[in-house]
């Protein structure tokens, strides 16, 4: 049984790899660069938004294992969820805020940092993390938006609500998993070395490096 269990979760793994591998970095887009203007289009989009942007899906994936290491750990995740929200009115709203894509870019390395400590930060810290994290990829989210009627851009919202929530939910049940069985704990550092490493190449690429 143990050994059925271990070879589900190399095989998860092993997806989320390749999710994380063939999803187009940077990619905002899923309607071909048309602003939705119906209430499919924007829930499609937004479904599809953290899922083709690269960076969103990084953090979205790990924001999920780093909330596996606390009791009431999806008030992590959640609190990333319902600040997105927020950064999307925020750009449409017409405010700027300085440095967004790095910023994302940072906030991908450093959960990927924090999932390769052997002491976690405390939980209201790691709040304030995805809290921040959370406004400045909604802020991005808002790009693909801009424009939309009202309809489009409610079903929009729900669309990457329900996508992050999701990733980061199955994240964290499987990271749960992970910590009960001594021959997958290395699977956590693993991801957080992964993850931490794409943030580099992220940040690296926003100073053309």
């Amino acid at each position: 049984m143990k050994k059925s269990l271990s070879i589900n979760s190399r095989l998860i793994l092993s997806t989320i790899l390749l999710l994380l591998i063939a999803t187009p970095a940077y990619a905002h887009h899923a309607m071909g660069g048309e602003t939705p203007n119906s209430f499919l289009a924007g829930l499609i989009s937004g479904l599809a938004h953290p899922i083709i942007g690269l960076d969103h899906l990084a953090f979205v994936i790990g924001v999920g294992f780093l909330a596996s290491f606390f009791s009431w750990g999806m008030t992590i995740p959640l609190s990333f969820v319902l600040t997105s929200i927020l950064g999307t009115v925020v750009h449409l709203m017409n405010i700027d805020l300085p440095l967004p894509e790095l910023i994302i870019s940072l906030s991908v390395f450093v959960t990927g940092i924090l999932l390769t400590r052997d002491r976690i930060l405390p939980q209201f810290v790691v709040i304030s993390l995805a809290v921040v994290a959370g406004i400045f990829h909604g802020y991005a989210y808002g790009e693909s938006i801009i424009g939309a009627q009202t309809t489009p851009l409610i079903s929009y919202l729900a669309g990457f609500a329900i996508t992050q929530s999701f990733i980061s939910f199955t994240a964290y049940q499987l990271g749960k998993y992970w910590q009960k069985n001594s021959s997958s704990a290395l699977n956590l550092k693993f991801v957080g070395y992964l993850i931490c490493g794409m943030g580099i190449i992220f940040t690296a690429g926003f100073f053309g490096v």
